[in-house]
């Protein structure tokens, strides 16, 4: 297209990659945040007792509502401010909220921590692609941007091996006693450990610069202001068609994931009646492992279609890479044995983890660079409050309202997760279309900015 950045006008990819691999560290840390509760089910349920409906409440819509409601103003934020600096104080805010969650006596003490970890937490993805995308051209995005999304699954996988280890060598002693806090139990001691640590990565942050915005267009100097709201929801609407069918099939795909790694653990301990310490050592292994060389390769194949001319590359891996879950998605559930489950989880977990990094990598593609984080936001509220808000509970519901029975939560998981594959293969098909069409529209808002300055 006449008027494209051209990549030697982006930094050099040395340093890029160091941005890269600072954020992915604080996106690692993130998660390990958010998903250590997933292993704390048991001794939480018997210290607060509560149900596993109040538990799937904690682990998913306590922080998803209040990281989705705030991470649309905070996405704006970051097209105006420095990422960098929206970074850093969110990472600290989180870790601070994680080690405050060990202070929680009761279910509700609980809640509040959550949501103050989402929020801490919704600044950190919409201001980290934007940085990425102004880091590297297009060409190299999807890999980029799937680094990125390594996180995720590193930071599941860790959570669970460490939290496995941790939570076993705690059950040893029914409590710690610390200067001015004086007893917690196990649980509240394993909050400490994971979310302390995490203000050493805020301060790494320091060594991020903020890169110049860049607009997608050579010469183009609007990307010095962001877009107003009214602009982005007068793009945004002029593309709805892509808008509901990418958000709302990640989404889908993002519900069963997150009924999985809130309940998969439970399962392989109350199912196989597996110790704490080998369903973490297991399940984090496959999540770190097989989730980080699925996302990896989501990435890798839509740069290599995409520098062959296959312009709608990122949405039609995510889609590809959904229709290969669902045979395995269904096979996992009914497996008889730990072993075999988790055998047919490593393809889960491979094919499950190739939107993850594709599908912002579209968001960024498709949208002007005044808008990037703000549409990044609207993504990440609709795939969040659906996906996390959602998916726990669902599976959670199920289980105790219709299975009537805590073993059972594997036909819980079944059913959530095909009901969310099938939809999100046919919107995602849908998508395919509409996509091309944005990028077009987008080629033709460029040229139109080009001839205003």
């Amino acid at each position: 297209m006449s008027g494209e950045v051209a990549e030697e006008d982006f930094p050099s990819p040395g340093y890029a990659w160091y941005v890269v691999a600072v954020l992915t560290l604080a996106y690692v840390f993130s998660f390990v945040d958010r998903q250590i509760m997933s292993f704390l089910v048991g001794p939480i349920r018997r210290d607060l007792e509560i149900s596993d409906t109040q538990m799937s409440l904690l682990m998913g819509l306590s922080f998803a509502v209040f990281y989705t409601l705030f991470g649309i103003p905070l996405g704006r934020l970051a097209d105006t401010r420095s990422r960098r600096a929206i970074i850093a104080v969110g990472i600290a805010f989180w870790s601070i909220t994680t080690a405050g969650c060990g202070l929680a006596k009761k279910f509700f003490d609980l809640a509040i921590m959550r949501m103050g970890v989402g929020v801490g937490e919704a600044t950190l993805s919409p201001a980290a692609y934007s940085l990425i995308a102004d880091y590297f051209p297009p060409s190299r995005r999807s890999t980029a941007m799937s680094v990125y999304s390594m996180g995720i699954y590193i930071g599941s996988g860790l959570a669970f091996i460490l939290g496995g280890f941790v939570v076993q060598f705690a059950s040893q002693q029914e409590s710690f006693t610390f200067p001015l806090i004086g007893d917690v139990r196990s649980w509240q001691f394993v909050f400490f450990i994971v979310g302390l640590p995490g203000l050493l990565v805020a301060l790494l942050l320091l060594t991020v610069r903020e890169p110049a915005r860049r607009s997608g267009v050579k010469h183009v100097q609007r990307a010095s202001r962001a877009a107003t709201i009214t602009e982005t929801k007068a793009y945004v609407a002029d593309n709805r068609s892509t808008f509901l069918c990418l958000n709302f099939g990640i989404a889908l795909l993002t519900l069963s994931a997150y009924a999985g790694t809130s309940w998969i653990p439970s399962m392989f301990i109350r199912r196989f009646e597996w110790s704490q310490g080998k369903t973490g050592l297991v399940y984090g292994s496959i999540m770190a492992i097989s989730g980080t060389l699925g996302v990896l390769a989501g990435g890798w194949v839509a740069d290599w279609w995409s520098r062959r001319g296959c312009v709608d590359a990122t949405v039609r891996v995510a889609w590809l890479g959904t229709i290969c879950v669902l045979p395995f998605g269904i096979l996992y559930p009914l497996a008889s044995t730990g072993e075999m489950t988790a055998l047919l989880l490593i393809p889960t977990t491979f094919f499950g983890s190739m939107p993850y990094g594709v599908a912002p990598a579209a968001i960024q593609q498709m949208m002007p660079n005044t808008m990037r984080a703000q549409a990044t936001s609207i993504y990440l509220f609709v795939i969040n409050i659906i996906g996390m808000g959602l998916g726990p509970t669902a599976a959670a519901l199920l289980t105790e309202y219709v299975f009537e029975n805590p073993k059972s939560v594997n036909y819980s998981l079944l059913i959530v997760g095909v009901s969310a594959y099938v939809s999100a293969i046919v919107l995602l098909g849908i998508c395919l279309k509409n996509y091309r069409a944005s990028l077009k529209y987008l080629e033709d808002w460029n040229q139109s900015e080009l001839y205003r300055v």
